[in-house]
């Protein structure tokens, strides 16, 4: 009876892999979960039908579970006292308060993610600020000799990427998974993220350690400077189809 009841209050408007939820009686963020969840059914439809590619990486395994894994404790945040920060080779410095940030230009997206330990959890949900949004708002102007971005997270922690990654649609300074603010243990009150699209259509992913938790800052670098984990003996590249884990 609750799925004839749900049924007659969404109605689906569907045009080639768009799906739009149209009803009066749900706030906008529960309408925007069901139409993430209703494109994700899809997608596992149409794997059914072989037509998508192999979304699970050489050496992984599938959980349904979100393992915790970092170095050291999970750091306080005040808020009140949070700040972000651009610098390095940009035109103009930026530093956003938590309320600032907020502001900034919204963005969602649909990732499946790999962990070096060897687990995947597929078609996770998470939003948050896209740098490629922000660069093509002009929020951020990275100079011409800009290659690599640097995050800076709390307590010294790095993680680095090349700048063409970070401007990726599967990039994300992420503060929402699943519909929910993230935890403290999973980066509260922003994180980096990577993954892979359910469609495998992104130009390239890397393992999920590159994406820091607890992230404070971005440095546009010319040249990339290892972060923690590969000077820990990890791989640079970190591409889970490669399986480059380890350097």
């Amino acid at each position: 009876m609750q799925r004839k009841m749900d049924a007659m209050r969404i109605r689906l408007v569907r045009s080639d892999s768009t799906v739009r939820v149209k009803q009066v009686d749900k706030p906008p963020s529960v309408i925007k979960h069901e139409a993430i969840q209703l494109r994700s059914i899809f997608s596992r439809k149409k794997s059914k039908k072989g037509n998508e590619p192999r979304r699970l990486p050489p050496g992984q395994t599938l959980t349904d579970k979100f393992p915790v894994l970092h170095y050291g404790p999970v750091p306080s945040v005040d808020l009140a006292k949070w700040d972000f920060r651009v610098f390095g080779l940009v035109d103009e410095e930026m530093n956003w308060s938590w309320e600032e940030f907020q502001q900034l230009p919204r963005s969602s997206v649909i990732l499946d993610i790999h962990c070096v330990t060897r687990w995947t959890k597929l078609e996770t949900e998470w939003e948050g600020v896209s740098v490629r949004t922000l660069v093509e708002k002009g929020l951020i102007k990275p100079r011409k000799e800009a290659r690599y971005v640097i995050q800076h997270c709390e307590r010294g922690f790095t993680a680095n990427l090349p700048l063409d990654l970070v401007l990726e649609d599967n990039f994300l300074l992420a503060t929402h998974h699943n519909g929910e603010p993230l935890t403290p243990e999973h980066g509260y009150p922003l994180r980096g993220v990577i993954g892979s699209f359910p469609d495998r259509n992104e130009r390239k992913t890397t393992y999920l350690w590159k994406g820091g938790k607890w992230l404070r800052a971005l440095e546009f670098r010319a040249d990339d400077r290892l972060g923690f984990w590969e000077r820990m003996g990890y791989h640079n590249e970190a591409d889970p189809w490669k399986e480059q884990r380890y350097a």
